[in-house]
């Protein structure tokens, strides 16, 4: 052992030191190592794999992750150590290469889904390592899966008036103007609160993934529909937006999702769903103009590449462009 260890030392020192250096390194380690023993030091063990699952799904919780988020890394790590049927000290790149092709072949997922899960397996791996559980992360030499990039639907502006002018109640409309003016989540919309709107400012704080909380904004058309709505209302119920019946509770995702599907089969307008608002308003402010940045923080993301994924520049303003900046 201390043999290996003294070379490893030499090989890491290569492109720093001279031959005659190296020797002269090796002698002191030797002298230094001298009387004593040298063992290889194991990883922590878990007491059992799911204590393993347990530890990083609470780190994960710590660092602001959503019970959502949580919920689908733990069901997708505890999938593939049961798929394996390994410890997860014993589970090699080929186990995860083997199961990962497996799981693509089996479910016929797309290769979005099986990046996905391998994202998640290396954030998991990686932690295990940083934590001294295992020595060496198997996802390392497993590479992003190579996606195709597809330039995802948004609404015209013709859908948009379609679906205002054919909204049967007050509420709906309102749900549907806040949504296109701010380009908030649906799960932001649903827990917002009455007092949670500034009309002054056209503006409200809205609690994003991660517990983060960012300005949005909206525009005249939706302050004026938003307190006809709210002015319309009879009941105490604190919710911003709350059912059309009695007992009035707040409205959830499920019942803003169902509502516009069953607006857009009524106006055969394809894939009507919420986020498809967010997509829309991204890729209209990045056509007239407004910068990346901006986008990115008005939607909320950490990261660019993902507002960049999001907003999808037509191409007759690349067209344009092209004609404006070179000719």
């Amino acid at each position: 052992m201390k043999d290996q260890l003294i070379a490893e030392i030499q090989q890491k020192l290569l492109s720093s030191l001279n031959n005659e250096q190296l020797m002269k390194l090796k002698s002191v380690l030797e002298d230094v190592f001298h009387g004593l023993t040298i063992s290889e030091r194991e990883p922590q063990k878990f007491t059992e794999e799911r204590d393993a699952v347990e530890t990083f799904i609470s780190a994960k919780r710590v660092e602001g992750c959503s019970e959502k988020t949580l919920a689908y890394y733990r069901k997708t790590i505890e999938s593939m150590v049961a798929g394996i049927g390994k410890k997860v000290q014993q589970i090699t790149t080929d186990d995860l290469r083997a199961y990962l092709t497996d799981y693509q072949k089996t479910r016929k997922s797309s290769k979005v889904t099986i990046d996905n899960i391998r994202r998640i397996l290396s954030s998991f791996f990686s932690w295990l390592e940083d934590e001294n559980f295992i020595l060496k992360s198997p996802v390392r030499r497993i590479h992003k899966v190579k996606t195709a990039k597809v330039v995802k639907d948004t609404y015209t502006d013709e859908s948009l008036e379609m679906m205002r002018d054919n909204c049967t109640s007050i509420r709906d409309l309102a749900i549907i103007d806040l949504l296109a003016s701010s380009g908030m989540r649906v799960g932001e919309l649903v827990t917002l609160n009455r007092e949670d709107i500034n009309f002054a400012e056209r503006e409200c704080v809205v609690l994003g993934k991660g517990s983060k909380e960012r300005l949005v904004y909206f525009d005249a058309r939706t302050k004026i529909h938003l307190q006809n709505y709210l002015d319309s209302r009879e009941d105490d119920n604190p919710a911003l937006f709350v059912s059309l019946k009695a007992p009035f509770e707040r409205l959830m995702i499920g019942g803003v999702e169902i509502r516009l599907r069953e607006l857009g089969k009524r106006l055969n307008i394809q894939k009507v769903h919420p986020h498809k608002f967010r997509r829309t308003m991204a890729t209209s402010a990045i056509d007239k103009g407004m910068p990346i940045e901006q986008v990115q923080q008005l939607l909320g993301h950490q990261k660019i590449d993902t507002t960049m994924h999001y907003a999808m520049v037509k191409q007759q303003n690349v067209k344009l462009a092209h004609r404006k900046y070179i000719g």
